[in-house]
């Protein structure tokens, strides 16, 4: 029987259910007409639950999505999704310097292929261990000697019991572990910074939301879409147009899905975070609302400034949050997340805390946890590579996407890809593998050059 994942409107309600007690909504007399109706819970970790519902159950899902739309939110005012009132939320907005910088080519080349092995490296750590919880994270790398983590996954020296307890992720552990890594295979995670390659190389850092729709639409496979980029892709093909694609029956709207299609956009605006974050907006637009697409600003300008030439990653992350309106959950948690990491030196117990503050109430794909455990884990490593995407794969939950990111923004601060450490980089074999366009089996040299292309155009 085939289960679509992310687009059943039986497993979407629950999931809306928990966004409304997140965004301010009032939904306790929707969720007691879903219950007495016999309506399932969201699924804990899967996409899908494993039984189609009945006709009716599956109608009043649809019809109680579009209620569930329509209750007003009491954190409208401090979380607008428009770009206009985010800045008008952000006194600190960074000023742009005006015309793109003359980067010079080689160096600012070798730093754009470093934060695209680190991209690939930080995610490749935390393949083998996504949908994992943190105990089951610890309790395998401790097994293999390798905790605090600070070195690629393996199986080798893990009793058997141990794995068959806690199996690592079923679609990665094929080609993510020590002992069979061969290249970098693929991932949205690095499928998305190519799209928003390509829609650079079509329609110019000026695109619309509506030109990423054309790309994906032309380049991206609907089967490498989750969460909240099936839900807006199915939404076009429905016919209906951005922004509604992020909104209509979409309850993942403010997961992680923007934040890992973000660091393009930084990469292309160096030095320059503001315009860095605008692009990011129009992207996240297609998909996400509120704090989804504050996490993807947020890291678009952390990016920028690390691009740019700033060494220092909490500098990067105070830019980050001069365009998150200050007021939002996103903001309150990144701020918290920072002063944790500062005034603990065991970085489990920064885990713990911000588990505890977010595992409750949050999935383990929502971007606010996600963004906090970034800044916590690039804080407490101090810009040190392996520190950040070994802290950010440690914290749990969403663990490529999370290492993906750390390992961009380290990838920059170290500079160069020489500044990487082999054990990290030789295993990627400067080869990635994807479905996206003409990019199967690219080198990251390549990926670099490209790259800097685009943020040479005018």
């Amino acid at each position: 029987m085939l289960r679509l994942t992310w687009v059943q409107p039986e497993d979407l309600v629950g999931h809306e259910l928990r966004q409304a007690a997140l965004d301010g909504r009032e939904a306790s007399a929707v969720a007691a007409r879903w219950h007495a109706a016999g309506g399932p819970p969201a699924p804990l970790a899967a996409g899908a639950s494993a039984r189609p519902v009945s006709r009716y159950l599956r109608l009043l899902a649809n019809d109680l999505l579009d209620e569930l739309a329509e209750l007003p939110s009491s954190l409208a005012d401090d979380e607008p999704s428009d770009l206009a009132a985010i800045q008008a939320l952000c006194p600190e907005w960074p000023v742009s310097p005006g015309a793109p910088a003359a980067w010079d080519g080689p160096v600012f080349e070798a730093r754009l292929e470093a934060a695209w092995l680190g991209r690939a490296a930080g995610c490749l750590l935390g393949k083998p261990v996504e949908k994992l919880p943190l105990d089951a994270i610890r309790a395998l790398a401790r097994a293999a000697g390798n905790w605090p983590l600070a070195g690629w996954f393996t199986a080798r020296g893990v009793p058997a019991e141990l794995l068959a307890e806690h199996p690592w992720n079923r679609r990665s552990a094929a080609t993510s572990l020590a002992e069979n890594i061969d290249g970098m295979p693929e991932d949205d995670d690095l499928n998305y910074p190519l799209l928003a390659l390509l829609v650079l190389r079509r329609h110019g850092r000026r695109f619309t939301t509506a030109d990423v729709a054309r790309v994906w639409l032309d380049e991206l496979p609907a089967g490498r879409t989750f969460t909240a980029e099936r839900i807006a892709y199915r939404n076009l093909l429905c016919g209906l147009e951005p922004p509604l694609t992020a909104r209509h029956r979409n309850p993942f709207r403010e997961w992680i899905g923007a934040l890992i299609r973000a660091d393009a956009h930084g990469w292309t605006n160096p030095g320059d975070p503001g315009a860095a974050a605008a692009q990011a907006h129009r992207d996240a637009a297609l998909t996400h609302t509120a704090n989804g697409v504050y996490a993807a600003m947020f890291t678009a300008a952390v990016i920028a400034a690390a691009a740019g030439g700033e060494r220092d990653v909490h500098a990067c992350l105070r830019t980050g949050l001069t365009v998150v309106p200050p007021r939002s959950r996103l903001a309150r948690a990144v701020r918290d997340a920072v002063r944790l990491a500062r005034e603990h030196a065991d970085f489990d117990t920064v885990v713990d805390l911000l588990h505890a503050a977010h595992g409750a109430t949050h999935h383990w794909v929502h971007a606010v946890p996600n963004t906090a455990l970034l800044a916590a884990a690039l804080t407490h490593a101090d810009g040190d590579f392996t520190a950040s995407i070994c802290r950010a794969v440690s914290g749990g939950w969403d663990t490529d996407s999370v290492g993906a990111t750390a390992g961009s923004v380290a990838g920059l601060l170290a500079g160069s890809p020489r500044a990487l450490p082999e054990r990290w980089t030789a295993p990627l074999k400067n080869r990635l593998a994807t479905s996206v366009g003409d990019f199967d089996g690219t080198g990251f040299d390549t990926l670099a050059r490209l790259t800097h292309l685009e943020a040479s155009r005018p």
